[in-house]
């Protein structure tokens, strides 16, 4: 019968060998295959622009208020709960889990239409995209329907000084089929549109 004794080494020899393969060898070979495979996406998708500068990843929103830009949908984050090691706050998200039959979900949808109403009066009652009065599972969806980001055009474009036609080019640009041509939905990320509007892109 074997001891512990002469079994502990090949033990402790398995674990670190094992060790080196799992927490070394293994992640090393997987970040190399995706980076060689897939690029950017490996790295989280980062925007650079033009200037050499990151602005951030295509697949979380950024909130734009101003008139010149496209807005997305509401971010629904907190900052207010924890913070990091040096104080800062730390930002995180979740889903609201407002019922559609609540009077809250209710009034902040309400807010939300007075606002976008009174920055696009010459939309008059035209019915307002959904997606840029509610906020997705998430609350950091980094994109809007084509129809919600054609609604804001013309503010964008007033704004600017552009024509109407050159905002809708470049948010068609940025505007994303459906996946394999069925699945999904078309959408239009608004970082690029923004970044590409400033001539970042």
């Amino acid at each position: 019968m074997k001891t512990i004794k002469s079994v502990l080494p090949k033990m402790i020899g398995f674990f670190l060998i094992m060790m080196v393969i799992t927490s070394i060898i293994y992640p090393a070979v997987i970040t190399a295959a995706a980076n060689a495979a897939f690029g950017n996406k490996a790295e989280g998708s980062i925007i650079t622009g033009n200037d050499g500068r990151k602005y951030g990843s295509a697949l979380l929103a950024q909130e734009f208020t101003g008139s010149q830009y496209l807005w997305g949908r509401i971010m629904n984050v907190d900052t207010s709960t924890f913070t990091g090691e040096n104080g800062e706050p730390l930002m995180y998200s979740w889903a609201s889990n407002k019922t559609p039959a609540g009077e809250e979900l209710e009034a902040m949808v309400a807010e939300r239409v007075e606002k976008i109403r009174e920055a696009h009066p010459e939309k008059g009652d035209e019915p307002i995209p959904v997606d840029l009065v509610t906020c997705s599972g998430s609350g950091l969806d980094p994109e809007i329907s084509p129809a919600a980001a054609g609604y804001q055009a013309e503010r964008i474009a007033s704004a600017r000084g552009m024509s109407v036609e050159e905002v809708e080019s470049v948010i068609q640009k940025y505007t994303t089929g459906k996946f394999l041509g069925i699945m999904g939905e078309p959408r239009v990320n608004v970082l690029k549109v923004n970044l590409a509007l400033d001539g970042l892109l």
